[in-house]
């Protein structure tokens, strides 16, 4: 049993948490400060980390239950633990549905709009893994699914959301599509040839690569944006330039011509990105806000 667990934990990159998580905890935050005064209790940051976890977690499940056919033809997918065979379908359906009531008993004891809002979510969580098979704007819905992380965290605090909790969830949500898009490169003559949808695919690496920037550039002016809506002071602007200069650091790594470099601006500049920030934004409202 332990085994299977880390078999999965792998599987769904469960470390990978990291990238949604600060913003999670941004949202609840700032949404408390903004709009009630205060800061969260210790138990409703408990409560958004275990929706996190189990939205995270039911996703990523049914992704690979979803594309265990794809992965298994793909040659950069096809040791994934199903298509390898080291875990059953049957299992991983399992471990989703224990995530799925992980985020609903989560839910239920946050804000009463969290769970109201709950079925939009889940529903989702659910649609995403089939995006590619009919829009190239695959990647735009995984930004909007994920950017749900800041805007949950939001809601669930504070039971509503405002101007800034919007421009909050967009600028998240654009964030992720752009790595996304970056990530989706790797993918670029597998989809062609399997009649996948992506936008490197329908537009080739180099216009990806552009269209990536151009949403990380409205990424950029939203972490700005969200300076003048809020109480944010220098401290998280300071936060802000480093985030910018890192997001825009990843774009240099990738070229059109060398792809080699991918996998560290993915998942090293971004996790690293998101945790900056959340730093510098946390410890703005807490040490000069004296929150």
């Amino acid at each position: 049993m332990i085994r299977k667990i880390r078999i999965i934990l792998e599987m769904i990159k469960f470390e990978h948490t990291i990238f949604a998580l600060p913003f999670a905890f941004m949202g609840a935050i700032l949404g408390a400060v903004v709009m009630e005064q205060r800061l969260p209790s210790w138990a409703e940051i408990g409560w958004v980390t275990l929706a996190m976890v189990g939205a995270r977690s039911a996703a990523m499940c049914l992704n690979r239950l979803i594309d265990a056919a794809i992965d298994l033809r793909n040659p950069r997918t096809s040791n994934r633990a199903i298509p390898a065979g080291l875990l059953k379908s049957a299992e991983v359906l399992l471990f989703t549905i224990v995530s799925f009531v992980l985020l609903f008993i989560a839910a239920a004891n946050l804000a009463p709009l969290a769970m109201k809002l709950l079925p939009i979510a889940v529903v989702m969580l659910v649609l995403y893994s089939y995006t590619k098979r009919f829009t190239w704007l695959c990647h735009v819905f995984l930004g909007l699914t994920i950017g749900l992380s800041p805007l949950g965290g939001w809601v669930a605090v504070t039971g509503g959301f405002n101007t800034a909790a919007w421009v909050f969830y967009v600028t998240i949500a654009l964030w992720i599509a752009g790595f996304d898009i970056v990530y989706a490169t790797q993918d670029y003559e597998f989809d062609r040839k399997e009649g996948l949808n992506s936008i490197p695919a329908r537009f080739g690496v180099a216009k990806a690569l552009w269209i990536a920037r151009s949403f990380h550039i409205v990424t950029a002016v939203g972490f700005v944006t969200l300076f003048l809506m809020t109480n944010l002071s220098w401290l998280y602007l300071l936060g802000t330039v480093l985030a910018i200069i890192m997001l825009f650091y990843q774009h240099w790594l990738v070229r059109p011509n060398d792809l080699s470099r991918v996998q560290l601006s993915f998942f090293g500049m971004n996790g690293t990105l998101s945790v900056v920030l959340f730093l510098f934004a946390i410890i703005d409202l807490m040490v000069l806000h004296k929150w």
